[in-house]
């Protein structure tokens, strides 16, 4: 079991030294380690002078955003949740994470001229009042879309095992297909499941009629949401998971939420529970982060701590693309490309020497040595024995935490030749598969 966060042995044990950066373990849930990355090794002084001038306000847990920016001015980095319009008093660019509210209150009287964010979602940043400032403004849409539909392709794969599901022929009921549904939709396929695409939006915008009603995405063995979280307008995805929608849903259904937390209303979602009218439900987002329900958390098939867009991959990528924003805003020539922060993968090859008997097995199988879901529920739930002030804590410091995760195509799988249809649905759902010859 994890320390606590703020306990006495929180020390990290070194593992090994690499060019690219110093690898650390954490304890694992089995007893082993689990590797994660610190600082490359093109490192600057953090908050050193850069050969521009530009001040920069980030959140500390964008990674190596310190470095990436210590040739474009002053970098100060600062908790998410402590990011204050004090904190701000010389700013003239900040760069956030969903954590951190956006708005007037935040940046009225501060000089901030350009304001970014590492994340997909940007329901937490006020853009009209950017706009009506004439505050520039990125994000990194699609930045980490391969890893939250990896997330759900190993949060599937786990739920089959536990249950004895077989997933080839079960239908998924996808309600938003942009950059992440998309994505999930085509590793659906590739495990053989028929996914059922909702998209308001998308089918008034194209008029294609793949795009199909609620009801029949509701009608699916598995619900699964990626949609943005908004509050207005005929496409308003706050509490869509209402009473209304579990009461339309395909009873013993599971429910699966990697979208936002808001998106689900927390009541509902447990009386549909209690009521069986679902099967299950399997949570990244939860309302009100990071003090989550408890009672939510303990029923929960698999839960974990709002890092299904966690692959180290995913966050170097919204770094990156936040970073060149920034640079052509304020004029400078950028340096810096995704591979100069990305080391080695953990698991570089798999070889399978035969055919399995159960292929859906066998990639859980190897799923799990990639991206294990199982260790983060393990973790998320220790919450369950803190101390209600505690709680908010260590779901914060999970995800500052959080252990070093590749994203599948860095992982060779060697196949045998006689596995045709294994071979095509691991490429399927993102690694890189080589045929084993003779």
């Amino acid at each position: 079991m994890l320390p606590a966060p703020g306990g006495s042995h929180r020390a990290r044990r070194a593992k090994w030294m690499a060019p690219y950066g110093r690898w650390v373990a954490w304890p694992s849930a089995a007893g082993g380690l689990w590797p994660c990355v610190s600082k490359p090794s093109i490192a600057r002084q953090q908050g050193g002078p850069g050969e521009n001038n530009v001040k920069i306000v980030a959140d500390q847990n964008i990674p190596f955003v310190a470095e990436c920016l210590a040739s474009v001015g002053q970098v100060t980095v600062l908790p998410g949740r402590r990011i204050t319009r004090d904190a701000l008093a010389d700013a003239e660019a900040l760069l956030v994470r969903s954590i951190t509210p956006v708005n007037a209150a935040l940046l009225d009287g501060t000089p901030v001229r350009f304001v970014a964010t590492a994340t997909i979602g940007t329901d937490h940043v006020d853009t009209a009042y950017l706009a009506s400032r004439g505050i520039g403004f990125a994000s990194a849409p699609g930045s980490n879309a391969d890893s939250v539909a990896e997330w759900l392709i190993a949060a599937l794969l786990a739920m089959g095992k536990k249950h004895r599901l077989t997933l080839a022929g079960r239908r998924i009921g996808i309600i938003g297909v942009g950059n992440v549904g998309r994505r999930v939709e085509a590793r659906c396929r590739a495990l053989g499941m028929e996914p059922i695409l909702n998209d308001p939006p998308l089918e008034r915008q194209t008029g294609d009629a793949k795009y199909r009603p609620l009801a029949e995405a509701l009608a699916c063995d598995f619900v699964t949401l990626h949609v943005p979280l908004t509050r207005e307008g005929p496409d308003a995805t706050y509490h869509l998971a209402d009473a209304r929608f579990f009461d339309a849903i395909k009873p013993g259904a599971f429910f699966i939420n990697s979208a936002r937390g808001a998106v689900h209303d927390t009541a509902a979602l447990k009386h549909a529970r209690a009521t069986g009218r679902i099967a299950g439900y399997v949570l990244d987002v939860w309302e009100n982060e990071p003090r989550v329900d408890p009672d939510l958390l303990r029923k929960a098939e698999l839960s974990t701590p709002h890092v299904a867009g966690y692959a180290f991959d995913g966050k170097v990528r919204g770094m990156i693309m936040i970073y060149r924003a920034l640079c052509e805003h304020f004029g400078i020539e950028p340096r810096h490309e995704e591979s100069d922060f990305l080391p080695p993968p953990d698991v570089p090859e798999i070889r399978i020497d035969a055919p399995p008997a159960d292929e859906q097995a066998a990639i859980h199988d190897i799923v799990q040595q990639v991206y294990a879901v199982n260790r983060d529920d393990f973790n998320m739930r220790e919450i369950l024995l803190l101390e209600e002030d505690r709680r908010g804590p260590w779901f914060d410091d999970l995800r500052k935490n959080y252990p070093f995760r590749r994203e599948f195509h860095n992982t060779r799988i060697v196949v045998p030749a006689a596995c045709d249809t294994l071979a095509a649905k691991l490429a399927g759902i993102g690694f890189t598969v080589v045929r084993d010859t003779p």
